[in-house]
């Protein structure tokens, strides 16, 4: 379909430096959907269709939970993104002691087969991709997710989502993390392998940036941190066994978008031609999947304010306008009020709009990478390269990723530049509108969602009734096999789902493989 600009002048699906006069061959930036993917991963991008609009909720009960991704769904979201609470975040039932004051809070609550069953319910999953935001125990959730699709009656192979399942940024970043870092690439690997065989649709991994950019990562760190990570977990799989062209296309990434429009898009660039180089250059990769580096991008959660909250709303649009001129697959935005408690409904509903008309009322969508050829940007772009390519150099001298986190290096360096960005906004030389500058005597009142406390005696219930009325010995056979499994060389997944599908809980499988392979305790940092 041929667009127009609002004077009537056709917009070309893609801009090209032969069109302009002076063109010089020798710096032509190469075409979209073409190694080394500067210019995007697909040839036409988003003037075919748009991206995916992803809404990122969970909290209280899956009841809750399910209830809100129908109102997204109705209201045009074409992709489901589950958060869950900490307690399922770290292995932990809602009835465990750690659980305590927890459950249901930043997530739902998910403790079984039972409590994924009513999370989907009415939901058609060969007809919806969902993301799953979950990284140590993230098989558990996606064997859950199959179980549920198979209850349905739906074959394992339609199912289309990713799981993040990245547990590498949780030691540097995130801090939930169960397993000691081999055991934590053992069970990514055997993911890897499950899906292979089992959901040959399913992203098996979602290697992301976005939590180091919300710990205090510069865009350099975060793109750089992150390649280093994923390529740990490509040789975890080579060294498993396994051919790079028969799991890399199935590699997705997660980043972060912030207000600074321009360094964000270069950042994007940047990371596509410095993953496709590492994957055909040290890697071997031949098929142009296994390059091409597909992510998902969520707005920039750090940089929200409680302080007039509303102005959120801006700083969501020009996020989101970054991930979009910078080529991304799909896109959360955050609503307004999150720095203050749980999005209503009302503002989850706003963030979906957001993306609407970015998608649909402006002309971004209608030629592919706006930006290229742009000065500032291509000069950003290989800057970035650059700052990122040195970092990792760093990583990979000290011995890879593990190495480097076990030796505090990812973490010590975010830290720095967090400490950095602190120090300018409360100088006042990094202006955040409402708080350092522009800020009002006596902020208007918000009456936030709020989680009820009773969520966790519903959930206590709701385990002993199940633990009451299942098999007890099957559930034990099936754990007792799941620990042989764990600590022998057997792909895990197999036996971890018979003990979910006996209805064994999450906490009773994570701790059947703590039982095996320990839990992670981290060295004391020496910044």
């Amino acid at each position: 379909m041929e667009r127009h600009t609002e004077s009537g002048i056709p917009i070309a699906p893609v801009y090209r430096r032969g069109d302009l006069a002076g063109w010089d061959p020798a710096t032509d930036l190469g075409e979209p959907g073409e190694y080394p993917y500067t210019r995007g991963v697909y040839p036409t991008m988003y003037t075919a269709r748009p991206w995916t609009m992803r809404q990122y909720a969970g909290f209280g009960t899956a009841a809750e939970s399910n209830a809100r991704y129908r109102q997204l769904i109705a209201g045009g979201a074409a992709g489901l993104s589950v958060a869950f609470d900490l307690p399922t975040q770290m292995g932990h039932d809602s009835d465990a002691p750690l659980a305590r004051g927890e459950v249901g809070k930043v997530g739902v609550a998910i403790d079984s087969v039972e409590d994924m069953r009513v999370l989907f319910d009415g939901i058609p999953l060969d007809r919806v991709s969902t993301s799953m935001t979950i990284n140590a125990p993230a098989a558990l959730l996606l064997l859950l997710y199959q179980l549920v699709a198979e209850e349905q009656g739906i074959e394992p192979g339609l199912l289309t989502g990713t799981v993040q399942n990245d547990v590498l940024k949780e030691y540097i970043a995130r801090g939930t993390y169960i397993f000691p870092p081999g055991a934590s690439l053992r069970l990514t690997a055997d993911v890897f392998r499950y899906c292979r065989a089992e959901l040959p649709r399913w992203n098996t991994i979602s290697i992301s940036g976005y939590h180091m950019a919300e710990a205090g990562a510069s865009p350099a760190q975060e793109i750089a941190f992150t390649l280093a990570d994923a390529i740990a977990y490509v040789r975890t799989a080579l060294a498993a066994g396994m051919e790079v062209d028969a799991f890399a296309p199935r590699l997705s990434f997660f980043f972060v978008a912030r207000t600074t429009l321009l360094e964000e898009v270069a950042k994007f660039r940047a990371a596509r031609r410095i993953w496709a180089r590492v994957m055909r250059e040290e890697f071997g990769a031949r098929d142009p999947k296994s390059l091409m580096l597909r992510f998902h991008t969520q707005t920039a959660g750090v940089q929200l304010t409680a302080q007039q909250p509303e102005l959120n709303l801006v700083r969501v649009a020009v996020q989101g306008l970054a991930a979009v001129l910078g080529g991304t697959q799909s896109l959360h935005t955050n609503s307004f009020d999150e720095a203050i408690a749980l999005p209503t409904e009302k503002s989850a509903r706003l963030a979906l709009r957001t993306q609407q008309v970015l998608a649909y009322e402006t002309d971004v969508p209608h030629t592919v990478d706006p930006f290229a050829g742009s000065y500032a940007v291509e000069r950003m772009t290989d800057e970035v390269e650059a700052a990122a390519l040195d970092l990792m150099a760093r990583v990979e001298a000290m011995g890879g990723a593990v190495a480097a986190i076990e030796a505090g290096f990812q973490k010590e360096e975010i830290e720095r530049n967090a400490y950095r960005i602190a120090r300018e906004t409360e100088s006042g030389e990094r202006v955040v509108v409402g708080v350092n500058r522009f800020a009002l005597d006596e902020e208007e009142p918000y009456e936030p969602l709020r989680v009820d406390p009773a969520i966790e005696d519903r959930q206590r219930a709701a385990l002993a009734a199940l633990r009451a009325g299942r098999d007890g010995a099957a559930v034990e056979e099936a754990l007792a096999a799941l620990r042989e499994a764990a600590a022998g060389t057997e792909n895990v997944l197999y036996p971890m789902r018979e003990a979910l599908r006996a209805r064994a809980t999450v906490g009773e499988v994570c701790g059947a493989l703590r039982e095996v392979w320990g839990t992670y305790v981290p060295a004391d940092s020496g910044w």
